[in-house]
């Protein structure tokens, strides 16, 4: 996003246009890494001008962290047509997609920001978690969700975000795989929830009798049921 040429903005377009070059950045390296004087490069302004926008580093940091959080939430929206299980693996191809783009931007974000962050930092990021908790329910066509539902689709959540994080370090496992795994995951806390709570047992049910028996849903009971044979029976059914 280097311009080159030093040419008169507007404030708005030069806020717009230092935000965006702040954010290229901090998606390569860590905010931390990044000075001040190389987005002032990389914009082709000077250092002191970059002052005259931004009070600091922290306050552009959460400028482009606005951005990318506004970003990040928006990979989570999806049409309410088809068997979930389909639409959440749509979904966490296109979160992989934003983690993929933005690796060390993606890490510094979901920790709040360069040296452990702020409050406002947090804010966004809380945000981006509150959106994405209400994309589902709304998949989900769940209104008041229990207490149960509620736990299974934060966990969810910050199962999503931890997995991603894990994996930028090495990226040891295939992309494709995780993205499937995460929604099988998503399918095993909603059904082991399911087994303690009838009101829970309800809503899986429900969602289970829309999915295709060769769509994630569909796989995943096929995985398991290819693990049953190993699994030893309970001591008090050994000898029926």
């Amino acid at each position: 996003m280097t311009t080159g040429v030093r040419r008169r903005m507007g404030v708005d377009e030069r806020r717009a246009q230092l935000i965006g070059v702040a954010l290229e950045l901090f998606s390569h390296r860590s905010p931390d890494e990044v000075s001040v004087d190389e987005i002032a490069a990389a914009a082709g302004i000077s250092r002191p001008l970059v002052y005259h926008y931004f009070p600091g580093k922290q306050s552009l940091y959460e400028a482009a962290l606005g951005r990318a959080a506004d970003e990040l939430a928006g990979r989570f929206l999806e049409a309410h047509e088809g068997p979930l299980g389909a639409r959440l693996l749509r979904v966490m191809g296109r979160f992989f997609d934003f983690v993929d783009e933005h690796g060390p931007g993606f890490a510094a974000l979901l920790r709040g920001g360069p040296s452990g962050g702020s409050s406002t930092a947090n804010a966004m990021i809380d945000g981006v978690r509150q959106a994405a908790y209400a994309q589902i329910l709304a998949h989900l066509r769940v209104a008041r969700p229990p207490a149960r539902l509620e736990i299974v689709v934060r966990s969810w959540v910050s199962l999503a975000e931890s997995t991603a994080l894990l994996w930028l370090d090495g990226r040891r496992v295939p992309r494709a795989e995780l993205e499937l795994q995460l929604v099988h995951d998503f399918a095993a806390l909603a059904a082991v929830s399911a087994a303690h709570d009838e009101e829970m047992a309800g809503i899986v049910l429900r969602v289970f009798a829309q999915e295709p028996a060769d769509g994630p849903f569909g796989g995943l009971l096929g995985r398991l049921s290819a693990l049953a044979p190993a699994v030893p029976a309970p001591p008090s059914q050994r000898d029926r």
